[in-house]
């Protein structure tokens, strides 16, 4: 029986395209006047003191936020990376510049699984203060209250079981009881590894057939 769905975002909620054409933009093209506006923040601190770390060496401001502007480019799940878009990105949700995009038949099904007393979790590689603000500026509506928790690198990499292990722990349910849902095959034979149901989201039907069973939406999931 199913006790508890845990989701990823992108491809799976959320359009691809929505993160790589609206949200990756905004946050390379805002970093720079975002570090020079807020760099004494604490917040802001903490995570290019960590960019330093990651780096290897103490950087300048300019040198993190060149560093940073890299890791963009080569798409790397860095935390302090993640994190300082996530502040970006609130400003950007805050003042109205664009709403997170979600798949029609997702918020539906959610509010279904929720009244069903199902516990409702996110898992994704964006920070938890993205993957929040996100859910919370939506054309639907704030969705966040459906969602018992959030997961992000800090718990460990997606492709890696002991990262499921570590959710299942923190979530309190056993791990057949709990149900995946991904568009990437390398993330759900992580958690399948270790006894997690799964289901593959092909939302544009392109996968070949394989080991994972696969819906086209959120309509065609069944739960419990």
């Amino acid at each position: 029986m199913t006790k508890a769905v845990v989701t990823d975002i992108e491809g799976t909620t959320t359009s691809v395209a929505f993160v790589y054409d609206v949200l990756f933009p905004y946050a390379r093209k805002e970093m720079g006047p975002f570090i020079h506006a807020h760099g004494n923040d604490k917040a802001v601190r903490e995570q290019l003191d960590l960019v330093g770390k990651e780096s290897g060496k103490a950087l300048t401001d300019e040198q993190a936020i060149r560093q940073l502007l890299e890791w963009i480019d080569a798409d790397k799940k860095i935390t302090p990376l993640k994190t300082l878009q996530g502040l970006i990105w609130e400003h950007g949700y805050k003042h109205g510049d664009f709403k997170g995009h979600i798949y029609e038949d997702v918020p539906g099904n959610l509010q279904h699984w929720h009244a069903q007393g199902i516990l409702l979790y996110v898992y994704s590689s964006g920070s938890v203060q993205a993957q929040k603000l996100l859910f919370a500026h939506t054309a639907y509506g704030d969705l966040t209250p459906l969602f018992s928790g959030y997961f992000d690198t800090r718990i460990g990499n997606k492709r890696e079981s002991r990262s499921y292990e570590q959710i299942v722990k923190q979530l309190g349910v056993p791990p057949q009881d709990v149900l995946f849902l991904s568009d990437i095959e390398q993330e759900l034979e992580a958690a399948d590894n270790i006894g997690i149901q799964t289901l593959l989201v092909d939302r544009d039907a392109n996968k070949q057939p394989g080991k994972f069973t696969s819906v086209r939406s959120f309509d065609e999931i069944k739960v419990p």
